[in-house]
């Protein structure tokens, strides 16, 4: 894609859609001997949702996983929209379309697997970081310089917000 009509995407974007790991972890699970699940998450990807929540543009999470540390970081970052333990995250995506009242071409989406392929063929915006597995199957609008849980949610952010300026 041509950076004009890529910019172009970009500014058209009033919504995100995120996958959580892959994107905003590096799609590791840590346990603790108890069998606690533990994830890291960057503060980059924190900083976007505010970024992006200041310019209007709210982040809305859709995972497969059913995750405490999930549900934590998205309450400690005032995100309203969290959806856990999806298996049809195309399903998903258009009651989020509903509620907002939004087309497709005004929502972004960033995901890094194959239960992200659906989602990523009606999104107006779509992008995995540089660390999927899927490149090949998903053919993101964006392959990010950055990888999963290293600020590829920020860049993503970073390219639409810059959009919405110029």
């Amino acid at each position: 894609m041509n950076p004009t009509s890529l910019m172009e995407k970009a500014a058209r974007i009033k919504l995100i859609v995120t996958d959580i790991d892959g994107v905003w972890t590096d799609a590791k699970m840590y346990y603790t001997s108890d069998g606690e699940l533990m994830k890291s998450f960057s503060t980059y990807d924190g900083m976007a949702v505010y970024l992006l929540k200041k310019a209007g543009i709210p982040t809305v999470i859709i995972t497969g996983e059913n995750s405490g540390p999930v549900a934590a970081r998205a309450k400690k970052l005032n995100i309203e929209d969290v959806y856990l333990g999806i298996s049809d995250k195309l399903e998903v995506f258009q009651e989020v379309l509903d509620k907002y009242d939004l087309s497709p071409g005004e929502v972004a989406y960033i995901g890094d697997d194959v239960n992200d392929y659906t989602v990523m063929q009606v999104a107006g915006l779509t992008a995995s970081p540089a660390s999927t597995p899927a490149f090949h199957i998903l053919k993101p609008d964006i392959l990010l310089e950055r990888s999963g849980g290293d600020g590829a949610f920020r860049e993503l952010a970073d390219i639409i917000l810059a959009a919405k300026d110029s």
